[in-house]
């Protein structure tokens, strides 16, 4: 049985950096800029998983604006997830709440997947 984290990540993140993890999804070749490797997320973050760095990555929405010099081929998923959450009754009360839940299940499975 898979978690959210990992049912985020498979139907989200896996086509460009692959079901490992490592960059290697279906999409690489098409893209501009390779996936990156996101077992070694903590590794070259001197041993500690970037939390904060990773959250806004993922979201994109208070990035979008670093990203002037061209464009952002990881989707704002931040908006996306909100998007989501106006179309469901369940969840149109809540859409950040919505948010944050989708990023935070995609963090703690990014977290797990952590090479030493």
């Amino acid at each position: 049985m898979h978690d959210l984290g990992k049912l985020e990540y498979e139907s989200g993140c896996a086509s460009c950096h692959g079901l490992s993890g490592k960059g290697d999804g279906s999409l690489r070749n098409h893209l501009t800029k390779p996936p990156s490797d996101l077992t070694t997320l903590a590794k070259r973050n001197g041993g500690a998983f970037p939390t904060q760095l990773v959250w806004e990555m993922i979201d994109g929405r208070s990035s979008t604006d670093m990203f002037w010099y061209g464009s952002r081929e990881m989707p704002v998923w931040g908006l996306r997830y909100r998007v989501d959450a106006m179309k469901d009754p369940a969840t149109m009360g809540q859409p950040e709440w919505y948010a944050c839940g989708r990023i935070v299940a995609r963090l703690d499975d990014l977290a797990r997947i952590q090479q030493e």
